[in-house]
């Protein structure tokens, strides 16, 4: 078994195309090129971990025609996009569609610190520092920096690596998850800057 994080698809979101340059010519092709990009690399037996914003729009048909194909043991992190996110009125009576029509295996508003590379590594949609000019909102949600490593999406294209913190967005990544291994290779060289691989880029054995 192997485990892989992702965040930030917005599935059936045809406006994130213009606001993040995304390389598709409309939401069918975005979809389906998600749905093929997953499942090229994850298998039956993987765990993947969603850390939040994974459809928009028609969510029972989205969730069902789209996230429900996508392989793997499914843990969802909710984002603020997500109807199930804890930061929303009423969000435990979406949470049934995301597990039954979404295929999620459970939902988890705060997971735990995990350990790789032998690093203390949290888990956040939201990332610790943003850019000033970049989304102040959601200040009361964004984890307190404790030195640790984080896992994050929120911030789409605007890096894949800042210092401690890695976007495991799909606009940094060309549309896919990324395995455990490679966030591990990343960790083990240190604390950097990186920009998103390119749209096309499907490698993910050298994060340069």
């Amino acid at each position: 078994m192997a485990r892989w994080y992702t965040s930030d698809h917005h599935f059936g979101h045809r406006n994130i195309i213009g606001y993040c340059d995304r390389p598709f010519a409309d939401v069918d092709e975005m979809n389906d090129a998600m749905v093929e990009r997953w499942n090229e690399r994850v298998k039956d037996d993987d765990e993947v971990w969603v850390i939040g914003d994974i459809a928009l729009g028609d969510l029972h048909t989205i969730l069902a025609e789209h996230v429900a194909k996508l392989r793997g043991s499914k843990i969802l992190v909710p984002g603020n996009h997500d109807r199930c996110w804890a930061g929303r009125n009423k969000h435990e009576a979406g949470r049934s569609d995301y597990l039954q029509l979404g295929g999620f295996e459970r939902i988890v508003d705060a997971p735990k610190p995990m350990r790789i590379s032998r690093k203390k590594v949290r888990i956040s949609h939201f990332p610790y520092l943003l850019d000033d000019a970049y989304d102040l909102k959601y200040l009361d949600h964004r984890p307190r920096d404790d030195g640790s490593w984080l896992l994050h999406g929120h911030i789409h294209e605007k890096w894949r690596q800042r210092g401690r913190q890695i976007n495991v967005g799909v606009d940094a990544w060309g549309f896919a998850p990324v395995s455990e291994d490679t966030i591990a290779e990343l960790i083990a060289r240190g604390p950097a800057d990186r920009d998103p691989v390119p749209h096309r880029d499907t490698n993910q054995s050298a994060p340069n």
